[in-house]
């Protein structure tokens, strides 16, 4: 008889020394980091990078195991977050990246049920430029796309595909009719 031990995965908190093992190439300099990569660590929750890495620009954390957007309130000058390949359900905790332009939620498991309150969640992030929402279950409702680039009128690029100015009338027009 065989018996089969599947190897269990270690869960990885962030913390202060993982960060600084993780941007060796700024010498382990926290105060000015400005990209750091923690993807593919069975991380479960956003924690201490708001604290210490309040310059950070560039934030990998896809391939994960985060189920919740949280913890990114100081991070005033993010401008990219990537979470693509994860457990996120709400898009929540983001009004205060003001300088957020790209945020990629590639495969997650944001539900129909979520969108309208994800997308006002985003109302505040003017700056944002690319949202890829592809993979995830709102992205079947038949509305979808008009209601996106209905709701958040300075997107130029939704799920890779550029929002052009007619589509952004259309959407902008049956929002409403969308939206009921």
């Amino acid at each position: 008889m065989s018996l089969f031990c599947s190897p269990v995965k270690k869960m990885t908190r962030i913390t202060v020394d993982l960060i600084r093992k993780k941007s060796e190439h700024n010498d382990g300099i926290l105060e000015n980091l400005e990209e750091i990569s923690l993807h593919q660590l069975n991380i479960q929750r956003i924690e201490v990078l708001g604290s210490c890495c309040k310059h950070l620009k560039i934030l990998y954390l896809q391939n994960n195991l985060i189920p919740k957007i949280e913890n990114l309130r100081k991070m005033k000058e993010l401008v990219y977050l990537n979470l693509a390949l994860n457990n996120v359900k709400l898009i929540e905790d983001l009004q205060s990246c003001e300088s957020l332009e790209k945020l990629d939620l590639t495969i997650n498991f944001i539900p129909i049920k979520n969108l309208e309150k994800s997308i006002d969640g985003l109302q505040n992030n003017h700056r944002l430029k690319q949202l890829f929402l592809s993979g995830n279950p709102c992205c079947e409702f038949k509305g979808y796309r008009k209601f996106v680039v209905g709701s958040l009128p300075w997107l130029e690029s939704l799920d890779g595909k550029k929002i052009s100015k007619s589509e952004r009338i259309l959407a902008s027009q049956d929002l409403l009719t969308i939206k009921s």
